[in-house]
């Protein structure tokens, strides 16, 4: 009789125990996916700002000597730091004009790009550029008004590509798109221009596409790199 009972009331043992484990799962579970929710909604969707991009020495030595030919302040022009605010108290010595084939040509990469950003504007955290073969993409982050209405306060992030290349003789520039939060927006909103090579949809009328591509010899965007030659 007694044996009787101790196995009936295995199952419902057995039962329990399997309900205790069923709960535990859901448990950690919950925990796990709300742990996640919280990361992805601080870092991804809403994130704070972005981590700007360092030079080692020798990185910004070699950009130092582009943004010298170009005429352009640098961390290394001591004189720049040192001049007034006003850029027209500082005399300027007499120069005989002349062109450099060579610099019709520009060339920067992408931690170059990006460190500009961080020396020269407010936009380090807020702005970063990803150069890929034929492709520039950015990652931008607005700030929301506190007043508006369930995301105020919050961190707006925008991310678009935009396919840059050479083709045909002429420079190919062609929206990729735009999403907000990760959502692509419809190609109706982006006045149905999305995929679009904006040089050859409006270069043959007179005004600003006609004229760009009239003094552009060639783009190239690589992984990492981008390189524009003028024409003279």
């Amino acid at each position: 009789m007694s044996k009787t009972i101790h196995n009936q009331a295995l199952p419902g043992g057995a039962s329990r125990f399997g309900w205790l484990k069923l709960l535990v799962i859901v448990a950690v579970a919950t925990t796990v996916a709300t742990i996640i929710a919280v990361w992805a909604t601080t870092h991804y969707i809403f994130p704070k700002e972005l981590r700007p991009v360092t030079l080692s020495p020798g990185e910004e030595r070699a950009l130092d000597v582009k943004l010298e030919r170009m005429h352009l302040p640098h961390k290394g022009d001591t004189s720049s730091q040192q001049r007034p605010e006003s850029t027209w108290e500082t005399p300027l010595e007499p120069e005989r004009y002349s062109e450099d084939a060579g610099g019709r040509e520009i060339a920067f990469s992408e931690k170059e790009l990006n460190a500009l950003l961080a020396n020269n504007t407010n936009l380090a955290k807020k702005l970063a550029i990803d150069l890929d073969d034929d492709m520039v993409s950015m990652k931008l982050l607005v700030p929301l008004e506190e007043g508006l209405p369930l995301f105020g306060g919050k961190t707006l992030k925008v991310t678009a590509g935009l396919e840059l290349a050479y083709a045909g003789g002429k420079p190919v520039v062609a929206f990729k798109g735009v999403s907000l939060w990760g959502v692509p927006l419809p190609n109706a909103w982006l006045g149905n221009l999305k995929n679009v090579d904006l040089v050859k949809e409006f270069g043959a009328e007179e005004g600003f596409w006609n004229s760009f591509a009239a003094g552009v010899d060639n783009v190239k965007v690589e992984k990492g790199s981008l390189r524009v030659r003028l024409k003279e």
